[in-house]
């Protein structure tokens, strides 16, 4: 039985500078390091992040063209504007700046320093 996602990969120039930032924006592990540019970070939860060297890198379009195209990361509604806050105050990009909607649920999209576009959202009622 396939009881969930383990981990989810992204492949950088820099590995090391991309894992780096991710391990300071969201207070992440390092739980592997294989000494040639991968690592895995892991949440509290147990889920991780892999990076991997790569010097093929493809242009990344927008958060809206097929495939995968961003990553959601799930914040307490009170710790919300302080995540947008650090990850603005390190210098990532603003794809689509921090809104609520009405039902509560705040998005924020960003690029990570490779380009990649991630998103923190707030959910004050689970979707399940």
């Amino acid at each position: 039985m396939v009881k969930g996602i383990e981990h989810v990969a992204i492949f950088s120039k820099d590995s090391k500078a991309l894992s780096d930032w991710y391990k300071e924006m969201f207070d992440l592990k390092t739980v592997y390091d294989n000494g040639k540019g991968t690592y895995f970070l892991a949440f509290e939860s147990g889920d991780m992040i892999e990076f991997c060297m790569t010097d093929i890198l493809e242009d990344k379009k927008n958060e809206k063209t097929s495939g995968i195209r961003h990553f959601a990361f799930s914040v307490d509604v009170a710790d919300f504007d302080a995540m947008v806050k650090k990850i603005k105050d390190s210098g990532a990009e603003v794809v689509t700046d921090a809104v609520t909607t009405a039902k509560g649920v705040s998005t924020f999209f960003f690029r990570d320093i490779d380009g990649n576009v991630s998103h923190l959202i707030a959910r004050t009622e689970p979707l399940y």
